[in-house]
């Protein structure tokens, strides 16, 4: 059996707590792609009811981290080829509208939290961190610049794609040969956000995901393999 433990947090619901206790298990792999998930077997390892279990399950499939699957039930969603480039292609779209947007409003404050996400990022590397620590400095760092837009709504359309885009960044950063990579791109982005150069901005960003597709896309037919 499984290994759960209920996310201990008195300012979430049960609800919450459930479906961040799911989500976690999922991204991290402790549930595989294709795993069933019994609402019952769940509500005993993690000793609550089947209603926030169902009400959990309910959120993660509008993630699209689980579907429900014919004769089978409830199961842990794959990684398709296409459901990657879809979520990509809109990503790399804000992408390039936000570093645009940065490279004009930036404040040198701004650029100071910027420069601090990417040594954390570097330095978390460095330290062979582990992955789930890796995409929160990864997700920190592309935070600041979208915070840099001064655009609500932009920050706002990047929060709702972000929980997918979690996923796939977890997939990415555990290549342990992409990590440096990442650092570099990071530092090349700094260098270019700083001297508000949007044009190396915008080559940088659409070179940044289209590595990640690649990177992905590989791992899933050796996968296959």
């Amino acid at each position: 059996m499984k290994e759960l433990r209920l996310v201990d947090d008195a300012s979430m619901s049960l609800r919450e707590a459930v479906y961040q206790t799911l989500r976690r298990a999922i991204l991290t792999d402790v549930f595989k792609p294709g795993e069933r998930l019994m609402e019952m077997k769940l509500a005993a390892q993690l000793g609550v009811s089947r209603t926030p279990v169902r009400e959990a399950i309910h959120l993660l499939e509008k993630e699209s981290l689980v579907r429900q699957v014919p004769r089978r039930g409830v199961v842990v969603a794959q990684i398709t080829p296409k459901e990657l480039r879809d979520v990509l292609e809109v990503r790399s779209m804000l992408e390039e509208l936000a570093v645009q947007l940065a490279c004009r409003r930036a404040t040198g404050e701004d650029f100071d939290r910027l420069k601090k996400a990417e040594e954390d990022f570097s330095a978390a590397v460095h330290g062979n961190a582990p992955v789930t620590e890796l995409a929160e400095k990864d997700v920190a760092f592309h935070d600041v610049i979208y915070q840099m837009t001064e655009n609500e709504k932009l920050v706002q359309l990047v929060a709702n794609l972000w929980e997918q885009i979690y996923r796939y960044r977890i997939e990415y950063l555990k290549d342990v040969k992409v990590r440096e990579g990442l650092v570099e791109e990071h530092r090349r982005l700094l260098h270019a956000l700083c001297e508000r150069n949007a044009d190396e901005a915008v080559r940088l960003a659409r070179l940044h995901i289209a590595n990640q597709e690649l990177t992905i896309a590989r791992q899933l037919e050796e996968e296959k393999k």
